[in-house]
């Protein structure tokens, strides 16, 4: 059985956490810090690290991939077009890993960076995703290097995905994403209902994490783009109409970027 956890780093960062209880074997996404995962293995004794998942290249992703390397041995997987430090295995979409018994798939997911990837885990019960820095509970990542038919392209293949599928994103900017979200469509009554659960839980030190697909599909503007009521946002954002679903995308996307 794996039990999966956040650590959180920095300000708002979350290093997610799989444990193998019965082997006591342990793996990691994105520590961009090694710190939090140090010390979560030395209070719990007897426990290994194994596997270092890495979704792109930004430091605050990989900070800590190196010295916990050194230090547990743990192998280390991340995208194939990205300079991952200490990397052993060098994945592109459409491989297949196994971390602590549990097969995912490599989905390319570009937009935020050019190699950004993202892991998934098919189940029937609880299906699993690990987005980094793509997709956000409740909005997306910047375009800091990929185009926004890129981001947008990757946003679908994202979407497309159960509605099960447990979304585990690596920061904690919930409240905010949806607090843009009800600018983009104030007539969303599941996405109001949404933020008021989000800022209770914020206002109890909670977590908003993991969301899932089916969540995001109906409160996430950046998954909602031919919808109607998003369409006719970007068109007032925009001072005349969209042409497409990406264009609305890439309006609402500058729009966030600005808010």
């Amino acid at each position: 059985m794996i039990q999966i956890d956040a650590l959180p780093a920095f300000s708002d960062n979350y290093i997610w956490l799989l444990q193998d209880v019965t082997t006591q074997t342990c793996a990691v996404v994105d520590p961009g810090d090694a710190a939090p995962v140090e010390a979560w293995l030395a209070a719990h004794p007897g426990w290994r690290l194994a596997t270092i998942l890495v979704t792109h290249h930004h430091q605050d992703h990989v900070g800590g991939v190196a010295r916990l390397k050194q230090t547990s041995g743990a192998r280390v997987l991340g995208p194939a077009g990205e300079r991952i430090p200490a990397i052993d295995q060098a994945l592109q979409g459409g491989d297949q890993v196994q971390v602590l018994g549990l097969d995912f798939e490599v989905i390319e997911v570009p937009g935020h960076t050019l190699g950004h990837i993202a892991y998934y885990h098919a189940d029937t019960d609880a299906p699993l995703l690990f987005c980094g820095d793509t997709l956000f509970a409740g909005g997306c990542g910047r375009l800091f290097e990929g185009t926004p038919a890129q981001m947008h392209a990757s946003l679908g293949r994202l979407a497309a995905l159960p509605g099960a599928t447990g979304v585990y994103c690596a920061h904690e900017y919930t409240l905010g994403n949806l607090r843009f979200a009800r600018a983009v469509e104030p007539g969303n009554a599941e996405l109001a209902a949404r933020f008021d659960e989000v800022a209770a839980w914020r206002e109890q030190g909670r977590i908003s994490l993991p969301s899932t697909i089916a969540l995001e599909r109906a409160t996430n503007p950046f998954l909602r783009t031919s919808e109607s009521s998003v369409k006719k946002a970007a068109d007032e954002r925009n001072g005349g109409p969209t042409a497409s679903p990406a264009e609305v995308f890439a309006v609402i996307r500058q729009w966030k970027d600005k808010f």
